[in-house]
């Protein structure tokens, strides 16, 4: 079974910075498009970026464009976001999971395999 790790959430002051990591175990990433959603209180998960195999990235809300970055570690073999200039709108359990493709949008349904979840919480 395939299993992913998210780590790196936290509380976080608005404009600051933050990396998010996803690691996989039991598989290697580089053979699958992987991707990060988000999901706030109350709201539904949304695709936030996404990493195809061959290495293209999108980032999908025009609100994350130019803030976030999806990259890939190859020595630690995880797929990472990192955010920047972070808004108290970030605030959201963050998942990375396994996508059958990066094609916009970018939905859950897209999805095979979640991690659980590392929550961000950004303060005004």
């Amino acid at each position: 079974q395939l299993r992913l790790a998210e780590s790196g959430g936290g509380l976080v002051e608005s404009g600051g910075s933050l990396t998010l990591s996803c690691k996989a175990s039991t598989f290697e990433m580089r053979f699958f498009n992987m991707a990060w959603f988000r999901q706030a209180p109350g709201k539904e998960r949304e695709g936030v970026s996404c990493r195809s195999v061959n290495g293209r990235t999108w980032d999908y809300p025009d609100s994350v464009k130019g803030r976030f970055a999806i990259f890939r570690s190859e020595v630690e073999d995880t797929t990472n976001l990192q955010m920047n200039n972070v808004k108290p709108e970030d605030t959201a359990v963050y998942y990375c999971a396994t996508v059958k493709s990066c094609d916009v949008p970018l939905t859950p349904d897209s999805a095979y395999h979640w991690g659980q979840g590392t929550p961000v919480t950004v303060s005004s």
